[in-house]
């Protein structure tokens, strides 16, 4: 059963405020809490139905499990469906990346949809380091986590500034422009930072100061624009391709 002060966390932990505050995020879903069996995260308590309990009793037996009906879930969570687990998580701490090897940045990309989707584009092509300007989507957001589709745990996303840390990276900088390079026709270097924009607005001027190679992907119909992570995963197919 959910205490009434468990049931409070768990919904003020929807609220970026909170998180903050309690240093929590959640993970909602039984495949997302499933993902915590692996994963390098503090696991603070999972609330689940005794039928989940006991389909998964060996997997969570290092967890602390507290049995609850869907009912209490459905109070507690924001899922309307498949919503028979709950997980209350630690946010890690962790320095800022190096600039090296293969990475991501998103600039302004606000949407937590769009950034949980692009975390799990980063980890079907093996980048392990997002950066994010400050006014980036919150990588805790129970939406973005959700759109991870479990990939949360083993893909690390930083928010920093982001114009300086392009500045003080040696390694190649490829923009995402409506105008560059086709992507068809840039030979990548096997180390390299893919700079994303929002949907809105693209790569800012204090950023794009920094991209070193401006690249596109040709169109060939009459779209006027990609989603960002749909954009994120047609570049890093085509560098993959170099670079597998």
């Amino acid at each position: 059963m959910i205490s009434k002060n468990q049931l409070k966390l768990l919904r003020a932990l929807g609220q970026k405020k909170q998180r903050k505050a309690h240093g929590l995020f959640l993970v909602e879903g039984e495949k997302n809490v499933l993902e915590l069996v692996g994963a390098q995260l503090t696991v603070k308590q999972v609330f689940a139905t005794s039928d989940f309990l006991s389909a998964n009793e060996q997997a969570l037996s290092r967890f602390d499990c507290i049995e609850a009906s869907l009912d209490e879930l459905t109070k507690a969570s924001s899922l309307v469906t498949n919503n028979a687990a709950v997980a209350i998580v630690e946010i890690p701490s962790h320095d800022i990346p190096e600039a090296k090897g293969l990475m991501i940045a998103l600039d302004g990309v606000s949407d937590p949809g769009n950034l949980g989707t692009i975390i799990r584009v980063a980890d079907w092509y093996g980048i392990k380091h997002i950066v994010a300007s400050t006014d980036c989507a919150d990588p805790y957001n129970p939406k973005t986590i959700r759109a991870t589709m479990g990939s949360f745990g083993r893909v690390q996303v930083s928010l920093t500034d982001l114009p300086s840390y392009l500045e003080q990276a040696s390694i190649p900088v490829y923009g995402a422009f409506l105008e560059g390079e086709s992507v068809h026709s840039t030979q990548f270097s096997a180390q390299g930072i893919l700079l994303m924009g929002s949907e809105s607005h693209g790569v800012r001027a204090e950023a794009e100061k920094h991209v070193t190679d401006k690249i596109t992907i040709p169109a060939f119909g009459g779209a006027e624009s990609l989603n960002v992570a749909m954009a994120t995963g047609i570049i890093l197919d085509n560098l993959r391709r170099q670079h597998s």
